[in-house]
């Protein structure tokens, strides 16, 4: 039921493994900007064609990716009919109040089409990467802040534990849904007030053993010694190569592409 890639880390020794975390994440971050500037259908070849580059640089295998899918599949479903409903146009299918629109529907196919190209791309960053290498990444790109008084060192780690608990949460709510079943709680019912409350026998625990997970978790830091980012050194320090300037001019062409179908392509 829950298979999420989002958060794992994939082995490998492929070019985007070797590529900088910092530079995979201003890329993920400029990715993730241009493909809401996408209108047309020219611009999705090119935001998809990007994004197959991507996993054909990473050597990930597809089926890893589509499986990870499966999560936002009921909130991708959610997005296309709430468009289709909602979106004014020429009326395919009428029920009462309710009338299918063909604007609707093809708008709807493209924020779920952009939806899941974010997922799949993002996806990639995690897998790429090692949780050390992408909160040393956070750190060094987050580091100008500090003259702000931010905590550059904890904010890094923080989003990278959040990144890293999600397939660890969704592992867990799986766990608790077999042992409620297994106990004979009825989970499919019928209405939305009868299945808000046939989930709270997942939900109350997951939120007991998120808790629980992360108070193990600090009382571990604190036994390591962790003290932020004063006085940390580290095994591998950060060095661009070769590949981050050939990722980066990929990246800037693809950024001009999208800006010239966006406002100058007729």
């Amino acid at each position: 039921m829950f298979n999420v890639t989002l958060g794992q880390y994939y082995p490998g020794r492929s070019f985007l493994h070797q590529v900088d975390p910092r530079t995979k994440l201003l890329a993920t971050l400029a990715y993730s900007i241009l493909i809401f500037l996408v209108k047309e259908p020219k611009g999705f070849y090119l935001v998809g064609g990007f994004a197959l580059l991507a996993l054909v640089a990473s050597r990930i295998p597809p089926l890893t990716l589509i499986r990870g899918l499966r999560p936002i599949l009921v909130f991708l479903v959610i997005t296309v009919a709430f468009n289709a409903l909602m979106t004014p146009g020429e009326t395919l299918w009428g029920w009462g109040p309710f009338h299918v629109t063909r604007e609707g529907l093809a708008f709807g196919g493209l924020m779920a089409l952009r939806l899941v190209l974010l997922v799949l791309v993002t996806s990639l960053l995690t897998l790429t990467t090692t949780p050390i290498a992408l909160t040393d990444g956070m750190e060094r790109l987050l580091r100008p802040f500090q003259r702000l008084g931010l905590p550059t060192a904890e904010l890094a780690l923080m989003m990278t534990i959040a990144l890293r608990f999600v397939p660890t949460l969704f592992d867990e709510a799986q766990r608790i849904l077999r042992a409620q079943q297994a106990r004979g709680a009825r989970l499919r019912v019928r209405g939305p007030l009868a299945q808000m409350q046939a989930l709270l026998p997942i939900l109350v625990p997951l939120f007991v053993a998120a808790f629980r997970r992360a108070d193990e978790l600090a009382v571990a830091m604190e036994a390591r010694g962790y003290r932020g980012g004063r006085g940390r050194t580290r095994m591998r320090e950060l060095r661009y190569t070769w590949r981050d300037g050939v990722t980066a001019l990929a990246v800037a062409a693809f950024a001009a592409g999208v800006v010239y179908l966006r406002w100058f392509a007729g």
